[in-house]
């Protein structure tokens, strides 16, 4: 009895307590990787410049033209692979789609056979697959779910992955050419208010993973220290070399 009611318990605590982090990632992590794929990349070019010993003037039109090379460049580039896809999986379901409506009862048996390589017993995995196949619609988006892993009906938009793209990028890139637009003459105010932007960016990814928020906030804030730290080095040294 002691057992039954422990079990109980158990399971109880196990309902309540059931919920899981959004493993896709949702809108967060393009948003948040983008953001911070802007302010890396941004960050390390000016301070590569910076590193020349040039003009602070010099500083902020580089890291102007960054902002919008890198945005527009992450825009172009996530609206051609989006929509290559859109296209390429639009291609296998007007195939699918073919099948369906030349060969309704071959699809049917395929969809039954399915079910059962899945522990459903035979005869009724067959009459699952006939109820479901009464709707083409319906059976196009089984089929598209089970044999292709996509759903028909939420198909990314290239435009929407170009603007959030360029927006992220550009809202990353922004930070590190703040400080010099609102009157600042020297680097490190655009350092510390990149290397804020990093922990915060590697905070919010936490949200999406199993590490903690400070170690992902402090990792993301060495890796993009270290970027700086190489090209501000290289320019350095570039800088010498020329002069």
């Amino acid at each position: 009895m002691a057992i039954i009611e422990t079990e109980a318990a158990l399971h109880e605590a196990h309902r309540d307590n059931h919920t899981h982090r959004d493993v896709n990632g949702g809108w967060l992590r393009p948003a948040v990787f983008g953001a911070m794929d802007g302010l890396v990349s941004n960050l390390a070019l000016m301070t590569g410049v910076a590193g020349g010993a040039v003009s602070h003037r010099t500083i902020v039109i580089t890291g102007l033209a960054g902002l919008a090379a890198g945005a527009f460049s992450m825009a172009a580039g996530e609206y051609t692979s989006v929509a290559s896809q859109r296209e390429l999986v639009e291609a296998e379901l007007d195939v699918e789609r073919r099948e369906l409506r030349k060969h309704p009862k071959d699809e049917e048996r395929e969809l039954a056979e399915l079910y059962q390589t899945r522990g459903v017993e035979p005869d009724l995995a067959r009459e699952v697959a006939r109820q479901l196949s009464k709707d083409p619609e319906q059976a196009l988006e089984i089929h598209a779910r089970e044999e292709l892993g996509i759903d028909p009906g939420d198909l990314p938009s290239p435009t929407v992955a170009a603007v959030s793209s360029f927006g992220s990028f550009a809202l990353g890139a922004l930070l590190p050419v703040l400080p010099y637009l609102l009157g600042a003459t020297a680097l490190w105010p655009a350092l510390l208010l990149a290397f804020l932007g990093l922990f915060a960016c590697g905070a919010i990814v936490a949200r999406v993973t199993a590490k903690s928020w400070w170690y992902s906030g402090l990792r993301q804030l060495a890796l993009g220290g270290a970027a700086a730290g190489v090209t501000y080095a290289l320019g350095s040294l570039f800088g010498t070399a020329v002069g």
